[in-house]
């Protein structure tokens, strides 16, 4: 019935998505295999994709060639860039969607791809002989071949749902929990967990009044998240509403306490940190008196609005008691209330940083079954674990992004040499080196990359180095124009800022820290047309480049100095428990996930610098 496929995706959320556009974009054959074709890409959580750190990895995915981008892009409704007020490393896109039309844009892309196939059915486990993945086994008793498999099952493996006092099998509200993969890995020697997330009550727009509320409107010049031609910036934003819970809210909500599955012991899952429930948060930080909602619209056509900042498994009953003590929520309507869900996970570190399995050849995990959460970091392993799929189809060189290359270089390294035991979030203190991984330099520094595994198209790396070009160019022009003292002293003055003595180069005033590539336009309207010449991203990152070199130059040399680690080669059958000067943390840390480098042997959990010191001689020897 089924051909043999290069690569068998299970789950089609948005790591699911991006691993089988990925592999089928690099020419390989791939079945999308789901339980609920209508439930492609459906964003579970909010309608919302980029944020602090997880717009970089957007703008990563976007720039080695995945496609996260181009559908925020072609379906958000209203674009920010956050923290524009700090230092460009911190700069972060994020844009509101509209739910229905992401998930439909997804669906478009994927079924228009001759390459991919699908199939609407619970898969119930691998097929594995002599140790390496064969294809998958569904619950009507189908096998489906492949050379390679990538699980991307997100909350759906044994997943139960939790509302007050009531629970039930499901891996999100309405659809049915996946069985059997869980018992069949664990029987093979896999370590499994269970994790927690939660989601907010949804409620009827109509029923909220927002002149109670703040408005938050998107960017008055807004960006988008790809690099491509193929999408456009918006005409038109909706914008979101903040509000605020209170006193009476919290009381409100401790009446539900006893039901509560999270303080009664019914959930045994560990949460997000940075993510908590409503309940949580008044529990933990019981001195604060009120704490930020979030109204946010649920796309263009509408009335659907989900409450950001409320997420709960109280009883329904209390959720709109307390909803309704908010201000502006007075005479709310919900559609449907908040809850909880408990999933199997799998730690990390029984993965390649390739995201294969050590224990099953030809076997990759992805997404929520790594212990992340989040449609971004979904998306970048997906990505990744999908090209690797591939690559091993054609026994080509593993893709490895390095943690100067890419946030989802850090996301992945920090999951599987330091794992995790809580839902992971990206944020950019994660990132070592963030100076030089700005979102604003995604396709500078992966879109090369992208281009030599066969993803990024020509056109898209030719885009990539023209712009790189004109940056480069205008970097040498505005240090070689000179300027005056008496062309732009009056304007100086007019701006606050010193006056010359002398003739200078724009350059040498863009390093002031109050100057800015706007203020270099009003000093001069030569300036002014000649900065007119480059597209606003080309003038934006020449200005980073200028104000920032010596931090960039700074932290290029220490990752260069970091990296000489990885070129210290761990052979597959290296022996650490020979190396009897180690400690026995390390010993057993260095056994069980066998680094093949010395760089990837110093970020393990429980290696010190002192046992990579003793394995560096060692292997000198």
């Amino acid at each position: 019935m089924f051909k043999e496929y290069d690569v068998i995706v299970v789950g089609a959320g948005h790591a699911g998505c991006e691993a089988a556009a990925a592999a089928a974009n690099m020419g390989k054959s791939v079945m999308l295999v789901t339980m609920n074709m209508n439930t492609i890409a459906q964003m579970s959580c909010n309608p919302a994709v980029g944020g602090v750190a997880k717009g970089q990895i957007v703008r990563e995915i976007d720039a080695l060639g995945g496609q996260m981008g181009i559908v925020t892009d072609k379906t958000m409704i209203q674009f920010r860039m956050l923290n524009r007020s700090k230092g460009p490393a911190m700069w972060s896109p994020r844009a509101q969607s509209d739910r229905m039309r992401f998930a439909e844009e997804w669906r478009i892309r994927l079924e228009r791809n001759p390459n991919v196939d699908f199939w609407q059915e619970m898969v119930t486990g691998l097929v594995i002989k002599n140790g390496v993945v064969k294809g998958v086994k569904t619950s009507l008793g189908l096998e489906i071949p492949s050379k390679t498999v990538v699980l991307t099952n997100g909350t759906f493996l044994n997943g139960r749902i939790h509302i007050g006092e009531k629970q039930f099998g499901g891996g999100r509200t309405g659809e049915g929990a996946s069985k059997g993969i869980t018992e069949q890995l664990v029987e093979l020697g896999f370590e499994a967990g269970r994790m927690k997330t939660g989601t907010p009550p949804r409620v009827d727009g109509r029923s909220l009044n927002y002149d109670l509320m703040g408005e938050q409107p998107g960017d008055e010049n807004p960006e988008k998240f790809s690099y491509s031609d193929e999408t456009t910036t918006l005409e038109k934003q909706r914008s979101c509403y903040i509000t605020y819970t209170n006193p009476e809210v919290h009381e409100t909500l401790k009446t539900g306490f006893e039901k509560s599955p999270m303080f009664n012991g019914r959930i045994q899952g560990i949460g997000p940190r940075y993510c908590p429930s409503i309940e949580d948060k008044i529990n933990r930080f019981a001195e604060r008196d009120r704490h930020q909602i979030f109204v946010e619209p649920e796309g263009w056509d509408t009335c659907e609005v989900y409450v950001n900042g409320f997420s709960s498994s109280l009883p329904e009953n209390v959720q709109y008691e307390a909803l309704r003590k908010i201000e502006g929520f007075e005479n709310v309507k919900m559609f449907r209330p908040g809850y909880a869900i408990e999933y199997d996970f799998f730690p990390p570190t029984q993965l390649k940083l390739t995201l294969e399995t050590r224990q099953l050849r030809n076997l990759y995990f992805a997404g929520q079954i790594n212990g992340t959460t989040g449609y971004e970091e979904a998306g970048g392993q997906g990505l990744i674990a999908g090209v690797n799929a591939a690559l091993r189809v054609d026994d080509k060189e593993d893709f490895v992004l390095k943690r100067s290359e890419a946030y989802i270089g850090v996301l992945i390294d920090d999951l599987v040499n330091k794992g995790t035991n809580e839902p992971y979030r990206m944020f950019t203190s994660r990132a070592e080196y963030r100076i030089l991984l700005r979102q604003d330099n995604a396709d500078s520094r992966l879109t090369k990359l992208g281009h030599e595994i066969g993803l990024a198209t020509d056109e898209r790396l030719a885009k990539s180095q023209e712009k790189d070009t004109n940056v480069k160019k205008l970097l040498e022009e505005l240090k070689t124009i000179k300027v005056k003292p008496v062309q732009i002293n009056e304007k100086l003055e007019e701006l606050g800022t010193a006056t010359l003595k002398e003739g200078t180069s724009p350059f040498k005033l863009l390093k002031r820290p109050e100057m800015s590539q706007d203020k270099l336009r009003f000093l001069s309207d030569k300036l002014a047309d000649h900065l007119s010449q480059y597209t606003t991203q080309e003038v934006e990152q020449a200005e980073i480049l200028v104000k920032y070199d010596t931090y960039i130059d700074k932290e290029q040399k220490t990752a260069e100095k970091m990296e000489s680690l990885d070129k210290v080669l761990i052979g597959n059958d290296f022996d650490f428990s020979k190396v009897t000067a180690l400690s026995s943390e390390a010993r057993e840390k260095l056994g069980k996930q066998k680094p093949t480098n010395l760089g990837q042997a110093s970020r393990i959990s429980g290696v010190s610098p002192a046992d990579i010191s003793i394995l560096m001689v060692y292997l000198g020897k």
